[in-house]
């Protein structure tokens, strides 16, 4: 069926899926025979993991992207807010929100050329430049203006120059692609203040746990489709720790079956073999022809190949059967994370900072110098506001940058000599020039043979076909999931692990992953994130504030 796209007038806002199917111009199939309904003010969550193809149908639902097949449908043009913004950058932030030739159509009327174009532009929303203006505050997008080009914000400034787009447009359905991604505490309190509040028909893919719970439908895209779920997230990680504990049954269940079946194959075997023995005595012993006794021994060789085969059958069915159910097991059971423990005793002091602050054109970054101690075996957060320093502060802790104070005594940063690893939101540790198993070799401290570092890599999910591919080409989870088994090759672990942003490019799944691995690990923790939910999941103990 062709694809189409259909924007109708009805009385409620609503969007649609009928049948759609995507696949990439080299025909590789994302998804298939896609069923969604969205009804006038639901608030949805689109989750799945990284590969599912969740930006792709939104950007369906949106009408920027046909599919392959099927039908989609919205009463009204939805608004989108992007999670990615290069394609921006050569635009000014009007051009990004789409109002530049309605705002010069306005400026233009204003000057006397009421022209029927300029009219027609403007199509009577003389009210654009004030929207534009509160829209602006309400987003704290101070001193942003709308011919500034989109190149010159931070990550955080045009997200929220998007979502300041729903003030200005005042859509009744909006689609919201990772909003939460690059926005600092306070952006994020306006956000969910919006999610909250809003009569908008919401359809949001996010990894943000708050801000899941605070939509009222799950959605989750996989290879069996979209499967719904009638609550917020934490009901949804109810439902399905309900599925896993069953599949884990049947998976135990199937386990115990195979292993009987193989124990009735090689009785009967046995039994088998015994039975030929005994018959072959006696046919010796009775001084049957040689041509009556291969007749008796084929005889018996057929019927034992009969058994063997019937056996065969049946194991290979239920291994079968076994293979399929722990396809289906989520990767954190598959996967065991095994992080050796940090050197240092714990409680030994790390790092000792007295009067630390640090002067960029002359103006001292923090309001007052820093003052505290690092000791072996916490778990910190370093907190603030997008822009108050937070990877400076960590730049210091490592040592690569040199503190001054503002005021007062002299900056002391006293270090310990202790091991760190520093992993960013780009997993920079990872070397994009070499493949999969050289990465993880790079970290081959203990000289392990080449089959140990392999079997470390099926651990973390990187089979065979991974082994030769390029870094480059991972996404975001897979980098993290390289990182985390490098770390594990490493004969040593580090005695502290800096986490900046960890959790931006991950998805749920993978976030669980990340999670149970720095569970596991006994080191100094020191960690920048804006996701409460993660850092009460690691147990954060307590935070360097920074003003």
């Amino acid at each position: 069926m062709a694809a189409a796209i259909i924007h109708s007038q009805k009385k409620f806002s609503m969007l649609f899926l009928q049948g759609v199917t995507y696949a990439h111009p080299n025909r590789d199939v994302l998804f298939s025979d896609i069923n969604l309904t969205v009804n006038r003010q639901d608030k949805i969550a689109l989750i799945g993991n990284n590969g599912a193809g969740k930006s792709t149908l939104l950007s369906i639902l949106a009408g920027r992207l046909k599919p392959s097949s099927g039908t989609a449908g919205a009463d009204s043009k939805p608004y989108f807010a992007p999670q990615l913004f290069g394609q921006y950058n050569a635009l000014t932030v009007a051009e990004a929100l789409g109002i530049h030739d309605k705002l010069l159509a306005l400026r233009e009327i204003l000057e006397g050329h009421l022209t029927d174009i300029n009219l027609e532009l403007l199509d009577d929303d003389w009210g654009i430049e004030e929207r534009c203006q509160e829209a602006f505050a309400h987003w704290q997008l101070h001193g942003i203006a709308l011919s500034q080009p989109m190149s010159e914000l931070s990550g955080g400034q045009k997200t929220k120059v998007f979502l300041a787009g729903i003030m200005v447009h005042e859509p009744d359905i909006v689609l919201l692609d990772e909003p939460s991604n690059h926005l600092d505490a306070p952006s994020r309190a306006l956000l969910y203040d919006y999610i909250r509040s809003t009569a908008n028909t919401l359809v949001v893919v996010s990894h943000d746990r708050t801000l899941l719970n605070l939509l009222n439908t799950v959605c989750e895209l996989g290879r069996r489709g979209i499967t719904m779920y009638g609550g917020n997230y934490d009901f949804y990680a109810e439902q399905k720790t309900i599925e896993h504990e069953a599949l884990n049954l049947d998976v135990k269940a199937k386990e115990k079956a195979l292993r009987k079946a193989k124990e009735i194959e090689r009785e009967s075997m046995e039994r088998q073999q015994k039975l030929d023995a005994r018959g072959k005595k006696k046919q010796e012993k009775a001084g049957l022809p040689t041509i009556v006794q291969n007749v008796f021994r084929n005889s018996a060789e057929r019927s034992t190949a009969r058994m063997k085969g019937i056996h065969a059958e049946k194991v290979g069915g239920i291994a079968q059967e076994l293979s399929h159910l722990r396809s289906e097991l989520p990767a954190l059971d598959k996967m065991k994370v095994d992080f050796d423990n940090s050197s240092l005793h714990k409680g030994k002091v790390l790092v000792t900072a007295r009067h630390v602050n640090f002067v960029y054109g002359g103006q001292p970054l923090w309001h007052e110098n820093l003052d505290f101690q690092l000791t072996s075996g916490e778990r910190i957060a370093i907190k603030g506001t997008n822009g108050s320093g937070k990877t400076t502060l960590i730049r210091m802790i490592l040592g690569d940058l040199q503190p001054m104070a503002s005021t007062g005594a002299p900056a002391i940063m006293e270090r310990a000599d202790f091991k760190s690893i520093y992993i960013d939101q780009d997993y920079s540790l990872i070397n994009n020039a070499l493949t999969v198993y050289e990465q993880a070799q790079q970290f081959n401290s203990g000289a392990l043979q080449e089959h140990d570092i392999k079997i470390r890599l099926n651990r973390f999910l990187f089979t065979r076909e991974y082994w030769d591919k390029p870094c480059i080409n991972l996404s975001g989870g897979e980098k993290m999931r390289l990182m985390l088994c490098s770390l594990a090759v490493a004969t040593q672990a580090p005695d502290m692990i800096i986490l900046d942003e960890p959790t931006n490019n991950l998805d749920i799944q993978n976030i669980g992953i990340l999670t149970a691995a720095i569970n596991e690990y006994r080191g100094t923790l020191l960690v920048v994130s804006h996701d409460a939910h993660f850092l009460r999941e690691i147990a954060v103990e307590r935070e360097i504030l920074l003003s």
